[in-house]
């Protein structure tokens, strides 16, 4: 095998990627925007390794929906020396990239179904992969549901998109926040959970899918249970959760017998649904 095969086969070197934009969403989120070397060719729910030379690497959710071009979008919450060096980056500046990895949805899986989406905190993040192909195509699906929630209005993502997606005929959105915290919102103030109940949901044809701080997938599925019953099967989870090498190496990521870097991050609720260690 020659090496340009391995590498594409293993997807253990990183291309290059140059910063093309920059813009900041909350305090501590930024918006990137990379021209690759070469095009990504991801699938929705798939994530990178970025490196940051001299300093070593970490996994970033791919927030851009599957793209013909080499253009990647990513948003990064400074949590440690890693990513604030990314945060202390300028339009110009380079990164490693390698991937993409994890299993992605299959976006067809979706067609001509209605879909409820629950995110919480950086749960959009990672499902605007999914969102944007689903908005630019949204004939091709029923009654398309987004729940988002925040901790305040300060801390919510992509308000002008939401905004426009709520314009498509077959789009609902629901937009919340744990506090105001003295924030002008025209949202509605509560849990993610809140709204669901109310919900008209057609368990037959229902597609689900969650990302968000562990705590709320709990929540959301006893939600899920009690008033709708939608099968374990059309319900996804999205467990972006201590990824570390993206190659199923490190064990870092292992749940049971299963690894979010290579088994996931997306996984179907009804193969996780008896690991111990599965929502935890």
């Amino acid at each position: 095998m020659s090496k340009d095969a391995f590498v594409d086969a293993g997807l253990y070197l990183p291309q290059t990627g140059r910063i093309v934009a920059i813009e900041q969403c909350t305090v501590n989120e930024k918006f990137f925007r990379l021209e690759l070397t070469r095009p990504l060719q991801h699938r929705p729910g798939q994530f990178v390794m970025v490196t940051v030379p001299g300093m070593g690497e970490c996994a970033i959710s791919i927030t851009c929906g599957p793209r013909e071009d080499n253009i990647l979008e990513m948003v990064i919450r400074r949590v440690g020396n890693i990513t604030a060096v990314l945060h202390g980056l300028e339009v110009g500046d380079t990164l490693g990239i390698r991937g993409p990895y994890g299993a992605g949805f299959d976006l067809e899986e979706f067609y001509q179904r209605d879909v409820l989406i629950v995110a919480g905190g950086l749960g959009l993040v990672p499902l605007r992969s999914l969102l944007l192909p689903m908005i630019a195509a949204h004939q091709r699906f029923g009654a398309i549901t987004i729940i988002t929630g925040a901790r305040s209005p300060a801390e919510t993502l992509f308000r002008h998109e939401l905004a426009d997606w709520r314009e498509k005929e077959n789009v609902r959105i629901i937009e919340l926040v744990d506090s105001t915290d003295h924030y002008q919102w025209d949202g509605e103030v509560g849990m993610v959970t809140a709204p669901i109940g109310s919900l008209v949901l057609d368990k037959n044809r229902t597609m689900v899918v969650l990302c968000g701080p562990p705590v709320m997938y709990k929540f959301v599925l006893l939600e899920l249970e009690a008033h709708h019953q939608i099968p374990a099967t059309q319900i996804f989870v999205d467990l972006e959760r201590r990824m570390r090498c993206g190659v199923g190496k490190c064990g870092h990521c292992q749940i049971n017998q299963a690894y979010c870097c290579q088994d996931g991050p997306v996984f179907r609720y009804s193969d996780i649904q008896n690991y111990p260690e599965g929502l935890a």
